[in-house]
């Protein structure tokens, strides 16, 4: 079965491209911006992430291909221990002040109807488990807002919570319908599993869901902190947040997945 990134690669060759366009504009603004992320670039090197598992797009630094890396976790990663291996998630979480989370299309996503019967399952997904929020598409009296987006390619993108809010975009690549919306569904509810706070279960080792070379995403920055009741150690397939995913995705949780969310929430 073919496995694939949660971001995938061919985005990075494209965003090489764009980045060394970007480089050659000369406008201050520019400059200040493609400063900042050759630093964070540089601090995650440093930090012992592969440079082939660094990119940028759309103006910001991704690590371990959907993880958003700002400048200052940059910095705080090169403050931590690099060789934590405990996992799932981050040091900062959704507030129980969050109740209800809304989930908010942008035009292009809601025009994809794959995209937007994947989302509705996606939440419904988190709906099942009765936890401290709930989810919603659009509507009113929201405690906090993720906007849904659309990206070339396959795969998607997120961040985790900062002031006990979720992070508030995910990027969802439209050429992920063409594997139907169960794969869709698996990478909307896995892009929103980071928002909430969850980090990869196999940060440790993404070889263990994507294959090639072992590789520790690290504690970048947001930290990787055991939920107790969970396995320390992934597998392919036992985790909806597996670094990589397959063609064949069912789109549901695994059982350490719903522990894992019970668990904090």
């Amino acid at each position: 079965m073919p496995m694939f990134q949660k971001m995938f690669k061919g985005a990075a060759v494209l965003v090489v491209s764009g980045s060394a366009l970007l480089a050659g504009c000369g406008t201050d603004m520019q400059a200040d911006t493609q400063g900042e992320h050759e630093e964070i670039i540089s601090n995650l090197v440093e930090a012992g992430f592969p440079a082939d598992d660094i990119m940028v797009a759309d103006g910001q630094v991704y690590v371990g291909r959907d993880a958003h890396v700002t400048l200052d976790a940059s910095r705080e990663m090169l403050q931590t221990d690099p060789h934590t291996q405990e996992q799932y998630r981050t040091t900062n979480l959704v507030s129980s002040s969050i109740s209800r989370i809304c989930i908010v299309p942008n035009a292009a996503f809601s025009n994809n109807s794959t995209l937007m019967s994947a989302l509705d399952r996606a939440i419904a997904n988190y709906n099942a488990l009765g936890l401290s929020f709930t989810m919603q598409r659009g509507g009113s009296g929201c405690s906090a807002t993720i906007s849904a987006r659309t990206m070339s390619g396959a795969g998607g993108s997120a961040g985790f919570p900062s002031g006990g809010r979720p992070y508030g975009i995910i990027n969802i690549g439209t050429g992920t319908a063409s594997y139907g919306v169960a794969v869709v569904e698996h990478v909307i509810t896995h892009e929103l599993g980071h928002c909430v706070g969850l980090r990869h279960s196999d940060y440790y080792n993404r070889s263990i869901s994507c294959g090639g070379a072992a590789t520790n995403e690290g504690s970048a920055g947001v930290g990787a902190i055991h939920i107790p009741n969970t396995p320390t150690t992934a597998t392919r397939g036992g985790s909806l947040m597996n670094s990589c995913f397959g063609s064949s995705e069912t789109g549901n949780f695994k059982s350490s997945d719903v522990t894992a969310l019970q668990t904090l929430y």
